[in-house]
């Protein structure tokens, strides 16, 4: 009966699912989407603080930054009264509120009260506060600040990072009491605490954002006036060109073409949403499952945030943590998210031969070479971003350089032409792209402050490492299981800064693991937990678009990218694959291996090699693959041996699979 009635409620979810738009299932499971449609009087406020905002950004971008304590206020004063303006109280009421309600626009104006208090007083902050001591406004304004930078964070990243943080004030607070010898600390007091946090570069004005105000926000306006120039449609037809005609070609042509929206786009939710609109039920009607479409477009967008230029906000964070400049972690990020978007193509491909689903008819899908002579100039703002900062300017130079080169390619179709009011306009959408990148941020300097004047952070680093026993792999396990589990809560953004602070240092100082290899680790798995049951929210917004089982779509999204969990632990065992003391042949064949490695596990995962695979043929490619992972050339021979041994018996049996007809794009 119990079963009865849960099958009963399952359903009745999933006919409430079919019934939402694109627009509410990305409301749904992106809380960054969640900011209130009718804003009434109040969209000339947030027009101009938005816009003012984002000047501002581009002037101290030509200009250069201010100070840290001047810079960082400004950005998130503004960004604070922006968030009460446009994201309601309670999930939902973003549609159904006309207008901003009283209470929010109170917040708001004290939220820009609060954030420039240290720039008005910004020379009492930093001089006569030592000597004399802070006042009752200044705690005041303190404690404001800290409450109302939780509460933005909650309304539009969302309730775990709060949690998180909250935790992390108490045990600032009352260290002191716990029992464990391990992690008792002295314990602050509030004042202090506050002041520590909002009023120095400590806590909410730390690393995160000093690099929110800097870099991220021009990298994200740099995305959003690309996109207005048409380059997503490009994209699209770049990839269905590309591999539309091959098997699998509807789902090879998702891959491709989120992997390339992931050079503009930092967010998996609304990649796989923008672009899953379109490809899943294309997938769909070429015979794949529902979850299966869903997963491949959520395991595809996911990867934006690894693939250069644009990488996650977090890149940049790990950028400033490491002391490696931006170019070169861009630069180095290339090989690992080649690699994941192989290791999703790969699945994609032995699932498209094992159902027998073959491409598109060759003479519906565009030309490249055509396609390339009439849009190819929308990809010079890319090129021109990767030469500027290869060539050692800076990022916030490079991301101003490739914003005015966006605003010119804009110009050469009447359709994609912006005027004035046009350039205003994503002007303020670029400001609100950032809005909860600043929050996270902002939230995660809380959470940094606590770690590092506690001590937490050396403390959990030699836990990870006891907990692990020394062993390196051990700890690398235990470590991903810390990124997973809080990547289900909390956005890239903030755990990667939550891990980079606590488990990285065990890998680095414990276990001599590289700094770069140490930080791309924690970081990657931060982004792949998007696609980590139970809690996979883009598979899940993939799964509302396919009208298909989430849990089950997280379940084969999680299947489908397995062979990319593997590539974190491959270049910490071989950090050639991150162009540390890499030599051109080393490299070469650490990257074939991996690259052969990958083919065993998807086709051990999928069922399917070149026939349809026995249980034992399955079991024997996926261990093959394993023993890729390990740069030691018996494990190398072992793995390439057994893999191809199965390759051999597979092509001794007849061809089991029916090929469906081929479809038309059209």
């Amino acid at each position: 009966m119990k079963k009865w009635f849960k099958k009963e409620r399952e359903e009745e979810n999933d006919v409430k699912d079919e019934d939402l738009s694109v627009d509410e299932i990305l409301e749904k499971y992106d809380r960054e989407s969640t900011y209130r449609r009718n804003l009434g009087k109040w969209s000339w406020v947030v027009f101009f603080l938005a816009v003012s905002l984002t000047l501002f950004h581009l002037f101290t971008g030509f200009r250069g930054a201010f100070e840290a304590r001047i810079q960082g206020p400004i950005h998130l004063g503004t960004a604070l009264g922006l968030i009460f303006l446009l994201f309601p109280i309670k999930k939902g009421l973003q549609r159904k509120q006309k207008g901003v309600p009283w209470y929010d626009a109170i917040l708001a104006f004290i939220a820009l009260g609060v954030g420039y208090y240290n720039v008005v007083f910004y020379e009492e902050l930093v001089s006569q506060k030592i000597v004399f001591g802070y006042t009752s406004l200044d705690y005041i304004v303190a404690t404001l600040g800290v409450l109302l930078v939780l509460e933005a964070a909650r309304r539009c990243v969302g309730l775990p990072i709060v949690i998180v943080a909250g935790i992390g004030i108490l045990y600032a607070l009352y260290g002191n009491y716990i029992p464990s010898k391990m992690f008792a600390h002295r314990g602050f007091d509030w004042g202090t605490l506050v002041t520590d946090l909002y009023l120095t570069t400590k806590g909410i004005y730390s690393t995160p954002i000093q690099v929110s105000s800097t870099f991220i926000f021009l990298f994200l306006l740099f995305g959003v006036m690309l996109i207005r120039t048409g380059v997503g449609q490009f994209f699209n037809d770049f990839a269905f060109a590309l591999t539309g005609r091959f098997t699998g070609g509807q789902a090879k042509a998702a891959v491709v073409a989120s992997g390339l929206q992931g050079m503009v786009s930092g967010s998996s939710v609304a990649n796989t949403v923008g672009s899953g609109s379109f490809t899943i039920p294309m997938m769909k009607k070429a015979g794949y499952k529902p979850e299966f479409a869903a997963a491949t477009e959520a395991s595809a967008s996911t990867g934006g945030q690894i693939m250069p230029p644009i990488m996650g906000a977090a890149a940049f964070i790990m950028a400033t943590y490491t002391e490696i400049p931006y170019s070169h972690i861009m630069l180095v990020a290339i090989i690992p998210a080649t690699l994941y978007f192989l290791g999703v193509f790969f699945g994609v491909h032995f699932e498209s031969k094992k159902r027998g689903i073959v491409g598109f008819s060759k003479d519906s899908l565009p030309r490249i070479g055509q396609l390339m002579r009439e849009r190819g100039y929308l990809i010079l703002p890319l090129v021109v971003i990767f030469y500027t900062l290869l060539t050692g300017r800076t990022p916030m130079r490079a991301a101003l350089i490739a914003i005015l080169v966006s605003f010119l390619v804009s110009l050469i179709r009447k359709e994609t032409r912006m005027s004035i009011w046009g350039v205003f306009k994503a002007f303020e959408e670029g400001a609100r792209t950032a809005l909860p990148v600043i929050a996270a941020c902002a939230a995660a300097g809380i959470i940094v402050g606590v770690v590092v004047q506690t001590g937490l952070g050396g403390r959990i680093a030699n836990g990870i490492i006891a907990l692990g026993g020394g062993s390196l792999i051990f700890t690398l396990f235990f470590t991903m299981i810390a990124c997973l589990i809080l990547g289900m809560g909390l956005p890239t953004t903030a755990n990667y800064v939550v891990t980079a602070t606590m488990a990285a240092p065990a890998l680095v100082l414990g276990l001599d693991v590289p700094v770069l290899a140490a930080h791309f680790f924690v970081f990657y798995f931060g982004i792949v937990a998007d696609i980590t049951p139970p809690v996979a929210l883009a598979a899940y917004a993939g799964a509302g678009l396919a009208r298909a089982n989430p849990f089950m779509s997280g379940v084969t999204a999680f299947k489908l990218a397995t062979a990319a969990y593997i590539i974190p632990y491959m270049f910490v065992l071989n950090p050639q694959l991150l162009l540390i003391d890499a030599e051109w042949i080393p490299t070469s064949i650490s990257v074939i291996t991996a690259v052969i490695g990958m083919i065993g596990i998807s086709s051990g995962l999928m069922g399917y090699f070149i026939r349809n695979a026995y249980i034992w043929e399955r079991f024997v490619l996926f261990t093959g693959g394993l023993a890729l992972i390990f740069p030691e050339n018996v494990t190398d021979i072992v793995g390439v041996s057994v893999i191809l041994g199965v390759l051999f018996i597979q092509s001794r049996r007849p061809k089991d699979i029916i090929e469906r007809p081929r479809m038309s794009l059209s």
